[in-house]
């Protein structure tokens, strides 16, 4: 480690410093630590927008992103969106809320994704009341590999299974079970 001079206000800083202890001039701060924006605009006392990426320089924690609409690589929200997601309407990697779509879902009411858990589930696997999937189990399930008390499979059609999932795929449904 060595000394330079902040272009800044002229004092000595360390050179691994990501920001000007003296007048908080940034140096690798945007590559390394993200940003953190929050619109004036708030709602209940949360911003209206919070983006929020990296780590905050002063306590060298990850940021999260709190907001009506939240943005980040942790987002928390009415509608959030990132890595780790939870709100009402999650979006993300891991995503958790009311409606969740992620390549990790849990929903209270529906869940999208590569795995997903939830009310209705959509998914590469999917567990929920009602789950459609490569692999589902649910109360109502429909997949390649579907397990419950009303399941469409390729070992076997519930009849009423099939009267369910027609409601929701219509004819469609009766194209991929086989006829008796």
């Amino acid at each position: 480690m060595s000394l330079i001079r902040c272009p800044d206000c002229g004092k000595e800083i360390s050179d691994t410093a990501y920001t000007c202890p003296h007048c908080g001039k940034s140096f690798r701060a945007v590559v390394r630590l993200g940003c953190d924006y929050r619109s004036r605009t708030t709602i209940c006392g949360w911003p209206l927008l919070h983006v929020a990426t990296g780590f905050d320089p002063l306590t060298g924690r990850k940021r999260i992103a709190r907001g009506i609409i939240a943005v980040g690589d942790v987002a928390v929200g009415v509608l959030a969106m990132g890595g780790g997601a939870i709100g009402i309407i999650a979006i993300g990697g891991a995503a958790i809320g009311l409606l969740a779509l992620g390549g990790g879902a849990v929903g209270v009411l529906l869940a999208l994704g590569g795995v997903a858990i939830g009310g209705i589930a959509l998914g590469g696997a999917a567990i929920g009341v009602v789950a459609l999937g490569g692999g589902a189990v649910g109360y109502y399930a429909f997949g390649g590999g579907a397990w419950g008390v009303h399941a469409i499979s390729a070992p076997s059609q519930d009849p009423a299974a099939v009267e369910f999932f027609r409601e929701w795929l219509g004819d469609w449904v009766t194209r991929l079970v086989r006829q008796p």
